[in-house]
């Protein structure tokens, strides 16, 4: 299977950084180049127009950079004029329906972001910085380059990297904004792509570049590829600390089937924290009461392991799993439980599946209890897939309680239901 993986993380992503890519994948880019110089033919207030693709030295490699010149009118452009250019351009310059398609959606995407913003209707809002005639050339070149890549067709698989979003603000037509920009971050919670804050405090996702990345549909995982080409850009800005460079591999792929689960498990994805220390002066005791006094903080588990130290001393190691935001208050409760002297932190990735709770009555002995049943699932788009059913331990201990029979004989019971829960629950969604 054919395959591009766009590495965003050393770049982020713009529109005219993602065609200066793009172009180097294709063999005739300076057709596309020289069809996207009409464009001003068909944006009405456009005086100017030309564009080139340029190679720049940057960390000693030749990156492709987009040298852009426009002149236009400063009229903010509504939705209307700028959908009847694009429109109008697809139809004229051979692009495929699915390309259409596509370059149709960016440009939805962007109006409906800035409306949601402004909270007017998309119809009635006129854009400021979107409405120039760069916004349709990045979309309409990208979908072009993207067309004849076959970036369209169900051969072809898209992945990308995590996408940095920068930091500090922005000044635009309204004002100083913070970074990512309002009409950015609208289009990133509608996408399926992880993003994180940093590493610099500047802009470095655009609206149209995470338009243009979003509506491809990227799956985010590790790319593993027969490697035929990589190429590498940037856009208008350079930064001290920031190498700003943009990476496409292309090549391809053959584990579709690992792909597929790994897609259905990335929304299970969860960050967590994991706290450790090490102990080997405290008793058994304190160790009892520490654990005892944790069942009520809002931690997801708490683990103790014996261990022998380089002194061959006997220690225990004490760790604790708790959401990144917890951490701090637990550290300091760790700290004044057990006297230890420091606490490991580190951040992990969790997969955590769904799970839900059924209630039923099972009958021992002609006596009917109430007892409850975890079901854990994983929910694709038209089924659930059970991981595994299991009776709540409490509630076992308790009908023990009140039968007299042994845990291990009431589970027996419990386990008669788990079929009647299974079939239940693996029905197709509707």
């Amino acid at each position: 299977m054919r395959t591009i993986y766009i590495d965003v993380v050393n770049s982020g992503i713009s529109g005219d950084m993602f065609l200066a890519a793009l172009l180097e994948l294709v063999p005739n880019s300076d057709m596309i180049l020289k069809k996207l110089k009409e464009l001003k033919n068909y944006l009405p207030g456009v005086l100017k127009l030309d564009i080139d693709l340029v190679k720049i030295n940057r960390s000693g490699i030749k990156i492709n950079k987009l040298n852009i010149k426009i002149k236009e009118k400063k009229n903010h452009r509504n939705t209307k004029i700028l959908k009847a250019a694009l429109n109008r351009f697809l139809e004229e310059k051979n692009y495929s329906n699915s390309a259409k398609d596509y370059a149709k959606r960016v440009l939805d995407s962007l109006i409906l972001a800035e409306a949601e913003v402004h909270g007017i209707l998309a119809d009635d809002i006129h854009l400021h910085e979107l409405s120039s005639v760069d916004t349709l050339l990045d979309i309409l070149g990208a979908t072009k380059a993207l067309d004849i890549l076959g970036c369209f067709e169900k051969d072809f698989k898209v992945i990308c990297s995590k996408l940095p979003l920068g930091g500090g603000t922005i000044k635009v037509a309204h004002g100083v904004l913070p970074v990512p920009a309002p009409a950015t971050s609208k289009i990133l919670e509608r996408s399926n792509l992880i993003v994180f804050e940093g590493p610099i405090e500047d802009e470095l996702v655009t609206p149209t570049g995470a338009a243009l990345l979003a509506n491809l549909n990227p799956a985010v995982l590790p790319y593993e590829m027969n490697l035929r080409k990589l190429v590498y850009s940037t856009g208008q800005k350079e930064f001290k600390t920031f190498l700003n460079i943009l990476r496409i591999f292309y090549g391809e792929t053959k584990e579709k089937e690992f792909t597929n689960n790994y897609q259905i498990l990335q929304k299970y994805v969860q960050p967590i924290t994991v706290l450790e220390t090490d102990v080997d002066d405290v008793s058994g005791e304190i160790l009892g009461n520490f654990i005892k006094n944790f069942e009520s903080e809002n931690i997801l588990d708490i683990q103790i392991t014996p261990n022998i130290t380089k002194k061959n001393r006997p220690s225990y190691t004490i760790r604790v799993l708790c959401h990144p935001e917890e951490k701090f208050g637990i550290i300091e409760k760790i700290l004044d439980e057990l006297g230890t002297l420091g606490v490991r932190i580190s951040a992990l990735d969790r997969v955590c599946v769904d799970r839900k709770i059924e209630n039923k009555k099972i009958e021992i002995e002609n006596k009917i209890y109430d007892i409850r049943y975890k079901v854990s699932f994983i929910g694709t788009e038209n089924e659930i897939k059970i991981v595994n059913i299991k009776p709540e331990y409490d509630d076992l201990k308790k009908i023990s309680l009140n039968s007299g029979l042994s845990v291990k004989k009431v589970l027996f019971f419990a386990q008669a239901q788990t079929s009647n829960i299974f079939n239940k629950n693996k029905i197709l969604k509707k």
